[in-house]
């Protein structure tokens, strides 16, 4: 099994599914007691949230670096950034150590691809929602997207760093969120990402007017492929 390195605390809340996701997957298909061999970077989001919302990016890399530098010190043999928006300094933090880094949008693109979907609503952060960062993956493969426009964009920036990141789940912001996934079925939506490691918190993934993709849990199953693939190579082989 290698050892994954998680850069979390980006929000607390999402890395423990992160947590949950990838040991029982590794126990699962390990079976008995095993579990994932992890080493978890928790960062203060407080300052964090802070320098995203200022637009200090430099900051954010340097604090991103930092914990990937750690991680891959501590005998950790690839690593993840258990954020969506996190994903807005990927490119220097990959650059930085020299083991890989797994992109959340790159497993969640490979599930679209498969199920057929080119066009989908991307639900998060206003970051994510307006710059390129990851939805030029999508675009790559053809995906193309509903319109949010800006009200909501704010209203659902503003649930995820005011509710979810804090660990707070409020009625009214998951009825919200219900009625903006109805009213992007009506552009002829396929699908809605939640592209922010937070918000399934406040969307039930199963219950919808629309298929849902929670990117928390395609990158943690993405994660345990990983972990486990010179194993299952192994049992291939012999």
């Amino acid at each position: 099994m290698r050892k994954l390195g998680i850069i979390g605390g980006v929000s607390w809340a999402s890395t423990v599914l992160y947590y949950e996701i990838i040991n029982k997957g590794v126990a699962h298909r390990l079976g008995g007691l095993s579990s994932a061999s992890l080493a978890i970077e928790s960062l203060d989001f407080a300052p964090v949230a802070r320098f995203q919302q200022n637009q200090e990016w430099g900051t954010v890399a340097h604090i991103a670096i930092d914990a990937a530098r750690r991680l891959e010190d501590s005998g950790a043999e690839g690593l993840l950034m258990a954020s969506n928006t996190m994903h807005r300094v990927f490119d220097e933090v990959a650059g930085a150590v020299s083991i890989p880094v797994l992109h959340i949008a790159d497993s969640t693109v490979d599930r679209l691809m498969a199920d057929g979907r080119s066009k989908i609503a991307l639900l998060g952060t206003d970051f994510t929602m307006t710059e390129p960062f990851l939805r030029d993956r999508y675009e790559a493969v053809g995906i193309s997207f509903a319109t949010v426009d800006t009200g909501w964009r704010r209203e659902v920036h503003r649930i995820i760093y005011e509710e979810l990141a804090a660990g707070q789940v409020v009625r009214e912001s998951q009825r919200k969120l219900k009625s903006l996934i109805t009213e992007l079925g009506k552009q002829k939506t396929q699908a809605v990402v939640l592209a922010c490691t937070e918000l399934v918190f406040a969307v039930d993934v199963r219950a919808n007017v629309l298929p849902v993709y929670d990117t928390t849990a395609i990158h943690a199953k993405a994660a345990v492929d990983w972990m486990l693939s010179d194993k299952d190579e192994a049992r291939a082989a012999a």
